[in-house]
Order: structure tokens, then C-alpha cells, then sequence
């Protein structure tokens, strides 16, 4: 029933002709689940483009994330001008048409089958606004919803903190922070849940100041919601992430402080870091060349009985490797490897292939090139070329056995058409869809 209603909506047909012929003989009766997947398919085929079909994970962003200017968007939407970021190459005829039928849809179901929404199915209808970036009808929508909200609880604290998390996802970090300021509007209380997810919305563009100050508002002696572990992990995690990013060494020094400054205040508070909040700033001190720093958190780490993993060691192993002491990230690899504290990878590898290639040692480069295959990954095509050409120029390539280059080959062919390749089950539906 969910698929035929979906290629109704496709088709732009009215949803009567979705129904079976002999619908008035068993009344159909829908539940929260078919709902929730008809909502879910609209953003999914009418919302993205052509072109990000196939595409990673849109959680994940090469470039850091920037605050939207939607009127600016708007504008030149009209004009036919590039649109980049998350609304990148969208259809506006199909935004529209799929926000349209999503409305009328949640209501259809409910005034011509008798089904009551529930606090699901209201959430799954706000993220199709905010995918569609259609704020004013979102608090509208919210507004509408909330008044029903007398014997049902449909708009709620989990509600308002996923939509929160959905707008910081979207670029419109501005409009997660007046979500957040709109939660009392709709009789909703945060918790420290949703001051995290609004804080870490904010982190994620640069907005430490306004991120700072809800956490000093939690830090206020008699607040009701304390903050916790995750909120520090979250602001140290930011600050070292984006402090390369100002390209300022005054900013730079200011951001690393901060972030040391909140891991100590963390500590007084009697807050046991974990192994992100460590890694976090482990690669934070390496990536500003605070090596003493970044050691002295490593042997820390063990005191206080957490076990460092892969990331943390392979901040060390890249610092080494770009200052060229190559025997120190060997060292760092081969420890890993004897504490069992994780398996190496390809990003542990490659920056020591790659320091090992610029000094002129190409063998040991090439043995762990060997070693980094019989553990079960694939080198990237740089790094194995990068390994092949050198061996080349030194005439040392029938080092390379003849079957473990087409093993390497091949594994780089075969990734290479699982990254550009449509994924079958959404083709498959497109399909069944249109056709």
C-alpha cells in the first residue's frame, strides 16, 4: 500500500487511485509504520537530485559545514544560478510538488481512514519540512500539532531535539538554535539532551561564543539540567577540530587553550573522559605540533585505565611521518600492534609508506605495503602507485610479485565502481516507482 501510495505521488495522481478496486469490501487500515515509510520515501526520491544519488552519507562533509543564508538561496534559485551545499542541484518544481503531497497525504490518511497520529508520525512529517527547508510551514505544522497535544502528547522533547539535530545537519544552524528557544512555545522542556544537540549544531559551523554561553548557562549554580560528560567532549572536540581552520596562530593558540582549558575544568568536575575526549585533543595538540602535550595525554590515558585505540595512535603516526621521524611512527605502529589496542589500517599505513618513499626508502616501503595487504585492506591507488613508481626508478620492480599486483589492482578497480555506482535498492525502487 506505502509503494502505491508513493507512485501516486510520483505521478501526481490523486490518492483515491492508489486504493484497490475491492477497498470497500475490507476497509484498509493503516498503521504508523506505513506512514512513517511513505514519509520517509518522499524526501528520499523527490527532495535529492540526480546526482546524489549513489552519493556517501549526507551526515558526512568534506568541507566544513557553513550557515545557510535561504533567502539568499531563493534569489538565486530564480536567476538560475549554482546553488552549493546541501541544496545543491535540487529540482524546485519537485521540492515543492513532493512538500505539497506530503502534507496532503498526513491528512488524507487521518480524515478518510480514522487514523490518530502519534508523536512518530508528527516527527517523520516535520523532518520532510525540514529537508524541504520550509521553516514557515514547519512552525505552523508545530503550532497545529501542538494544540492537538491535549490527550495526545504529539509534539515533544524528543521530538523538538531530533528536529534541532536535523536543521545543524541542514546548514540551518540558526534555525536549530530558535528551534530550541521555541521548545516552551510548544509546552516542551529541554534537557541536557537537547542542549548538547544545539551546542554541538553550533560547534559544527563556529559559533563558539553562542555554544559557550549555553554552556555557561548550564554551569549556573541551581540549573536544572546539569552538563554532562558529552558536553565538554563535545565543545573539546570542536575546538581542536576547527582550530587549523582560522588560519590564525593567534586563533590557533586561543582555540588549543580553550580546549585544554574545558578538559581540566571537566576533570574538577569529576567527569571521567572516555577515549573520544582524549583522541579529540590527542589530535588536536599533533595537528598544532603540541607533541609534549599529546604525550603526556597519552600516558594519562593509561593511568586512568582507558585504553587508547587505532585513532589514537594514528595521530601520532601522522605527526611523525610529516615531520619526517619516520622511527618513531614504526614505533608507534609496531606498539599498537603489541598491546592489541587495535588492528592497523590503510590510515595507519599510508603515512609511513609515503615518509618512507620521500627518504629513499623504497624497500621497507614496500614491505609495508605487503604487510598492509595480509591484513585484509586495500592501499588507495595514490599510495600504490606512489610505491610502484619509485620501486621503477631504482629498477626494483620484480620486487612487486606479479599476483599480488593484480591483487591490489584489482581490489582499487572494485572500489572505484562501488563508489560511482547507483545503490540497486534505490534504483529499484526508482524504477518501480516511474514505472
Amino acid at each position: 500500500m506505502a509503494k502505491q501510495v508513493l507512485q501516486a505521488i510520483i505521478q501526481d495522481k490523486p490518492f483515491n487511485t492508489a486504493l484497490p478496486h475491492h477497498h470497500h469490501q475490507r476497509p484498509l487500515i493503516w498503521t504508523s509504520e506505513s506512514v512513517i515509510q511513505v514519509l520517509r520515501f518522499i524526501p528520499l526520491h523527490l527532495f535529492q537530485s540526480f546526482r546524489s544519488i549513489g552519493r556517501q552519507t549526507p551526515s558526512r562533509h568534506r568541507s566544513p559545514l557553513k550557515q545557510r543564508n535561504l533567502k539568499q538561496e531563493f534569489i538565486k534559485c530564480k536567476k538560475g544560478a549554482l546553488i552549493l551545499g546541501p541544496a545543491a542541484h535540487r529540482d524546485p518544481k519537485k521540492l515543492n510538488h513532493g512538500l505539497e503531497k506530503a502534507l496532503e497525504f498526513y491528512y488524507w490518511v487521518e480524515t478518510h481512514f480514522t487514523f490518530q497520529h502519534n508523536e512518530q508520525t508528527c516527527k517523520e512529517m516535520a523532518l520532510v519540512l525540514v529537508k524541504g527547508d520550509r521553516l514557515n510551514l514547519l512552525w505552523d505544522f508545530l503550532k497545529n500539532m501542538s494544540r492537538r497535544s491535549e490527550k495526545r502528547n504529539l509534539v515533544t522533547t524528543a521530538t523538538m531535539t531530533c528536529l534541532i539535530k536535523a536543521l545543524g545537519e541542514e546548514g540551518l544552524v540558526n534555525e536549530a538554535l530558535s528551534a530550541f528557544y521555541r521548545m516552551k512555545q510548544f509546552h516542551c522542556k529541554p534537557d541536557v539532551y537537547a542542549y548538547n544537540t544545539v551546542i554541538y549544531a553550533l560547534c559544527r559551523v563556529g559559533f563558539f561564543k553562542k555554544a559557550r554561553f549555553l554552556l555557561e548557562q548550564m554551569e549556573l549554580p541551581g540549573f536544572r539540567y546539569a552538563p554532562d560528560a558529552f558536553t565538554y567532549t563535545v565543545l573539546i572536540s570542536s575546538y581542536c577540530r576547527y582550530a587549523m581552520e582560522t588560519g590564525c596562530r593567534k586563533a590557533t593558540r586561543r582555540r588549543m587553550w580553550e580546549a585544554n582549558h574545558l578538559f581540566r575544568l571537566m576533570l574538577f568536575k569529576g567527569f571521567v573522559p572516555d577515549v573520544v575526549t582524549y583522541n579529540s585533543l590527542i589530535n588536536g595538540c599533533c595537528k598544532t605540533n603540541r607533541i609534549g602535550r599529546a604525550l603526556e595525554l597519552f600516558d594519562q590515558m593509561s593511568r586512568r585505565g582507558c585504553a587508547p585505540n587505532r585513532i589514537t595512535y594514528n595521530s601520532f603516526i601522522r605527526y611523525y611521518s610529516v615531520v619526517n621521524e619516520v622511527e618513531k611512527a614504526i614505533e608507534m605502529l609496531r606498539l599498537m600492534q603489541k598491546q592489541n589496542h587495535g588492528v592497523p589500517s590503510s590510515s595507519s599505513f599510508t603515512p609511513i609508506i609515503h615518509a618512507l618513499c620521500e627518504v629513499g626508502r623504497v624497500i621497507e616501503a614496500k614491505d609495508f605495503l605487503v604487510e598492509l595487504v595480509e591484513g585484509g585492506s586495500i592501499p588507495r591507488e595514490y599510495t600504490y602507485k606512489l610505491v610502484c613508481d619509485a620501486l621503477a626508478s631504482n629498477g626494483k620492480m620484480d620486487l612487486l610479485e606479479k599476483g599480488f599486483r593484480v591483487l591490489v589492482e584489482s581490489g582499487i578497480e572494485k572500489r572505484v565502481k562501488e563508489v560511482i555506482k547507483v545503490k540497486p535498492s534505490l534504483r529499484q525502487e526508482s524504477d518501480s516507482c516511474n514505472g
